[in-house]
């Protein structure tokens, strides 16, 4: 299989454009995940982020995942688990309104570095998207604008660790996945692995390389594509030595951001075989996504299509809001 595709941002700067663009061209058809070297996100800050997420985790969350797994009865499990991951996450959002301050338990250092870090991601995230558009054929700023709603995207951060596990043939660390959103922006462990995506029918490590950001697609940029990239099904198997940290940060529309395929990128032919990605509100995706995040997403692209057809006939949503 050929190698998982590497990109070095740093290239876009002079001749190396035009090749550059065309692998993250080729990553975002063919694979639905790559991996930035020069980003632009110092060093010195990625360091401090391991450092404090890794020290947070020892003191705060180390012991309450070990209770977690006596209380569950998971170190001698004996058959496959498929109810429950393997790992320890809290959640930070960055927007609309941030919610850093209230978290319990995080050191000031750590909640300071925490938002730096998101400013960080928030303007390569956007850097990406204009990217992405130049590619698509799309008007610079489309997708950004594409996520906005009424008071901008959604971004927030889950900080995950993966302690080592006596069963990883037994229980995954994350259970396979599409991500509901839009970009994602991963900051992993660079001597733990552990992340695999599933690309041709066989599952692909996401190779641990030091200081990278690995990016992957989620569902919203497969709609509004139409298809022409697609969000990819991911996993995490848990390992038998190190905890494997994992900082996955969202950039995602707005919860009340209506999605649907960009009129430049619906072909005739695919419109009269109607093959045409749904129209929704972000929320009510996320809604469904909620109860069916492990299953496969067609099926959601279809409930979504069943709610787009009654709101057309003025029936209403489908999808409860209890």
């Amino acid at each position: 299989m050929e190698n998982f595709p590497v990109i070095n941002l740093e290239s876009l700067n002079g001749e190396g454009r035009k090749a550059t663009m065309e692998k993250i061209k080729d990553a975002c058809e063919n694979w639905g995940f790559f991996e930035l070297v020069s980003h632009g996100i110092p060093t010195e800050l990625l360091d401090t982020v391991e450092r404090l997420t890794k020290e947070h985790y020892k003191q705060c969350l180390e012991q309450r995942f070990k209770e977690l797994v006596a209380s569950k009865g998971l170190e001698g499990v004996q058959t496959e688990v498929k109810d429950m991951d393997w790992e320890s996450t809290f959640h930070l959002r960055h927007l609309p309104q941030s919610n850093i301050s209230e978290v319990p338990d995080l050191k000031d250092e750590y909640r300071n570095v925490m938002k730096e870090f998101a400013l960080k991601l928030e303007k390569l995230a956007e850097q990406l998207l204009d990217l992405l558009c130049e590619n698509l054929g799309l008007e610079q700023g489309y997708l950004k604008k594409a996520f906005y709603g009424t008071k901008g995207p959604t971004f927030g951060t889950k900080v995950s660790n993966y302690p080592p596990c006596p069963n990883p043939d037994l229980i995954k660390g994350l259970r396979a996945h599409t991500d509901a959103g839009g970009l994602i922006l991963l900051f992993q462990d660079d001597k733990v692995s552990g992340l695999q995506l599933l690309k041709d029918g066989e599952w692909v490590d996401v190779p641990p390389m030091r200081h990278s950001i690995v990016i992957n697609l989620g569902d919203q940029l497969e709609v509004i594509t139409n298809g022409k990239y697609k969000s990819v099904e991911h996993r995490v198997i848990a390992q038998t030595d190190g905890t494997r940290m994992s900082i996955a940060s969202f950039y995602n529309p707005g919860s009340d951001a209506v999605i649907y395929p960009a009129p430049t990128l619906v072909e005739k032919e695919a419109e009269e075989k109607n093959q045409v990605y749904p129209k929704f509100v972000f929320e009510d995706y996320m809604k469904l996504y909620a109860g069916v995040k492990f299953e496969p997403k067609e099926p959601r692209f279809e409930a979504m299509k069943a709610v787009e057809i009654k709101a057309s006939f003025g029936l209403g949503p489908v999808i409860s809001t209890a």
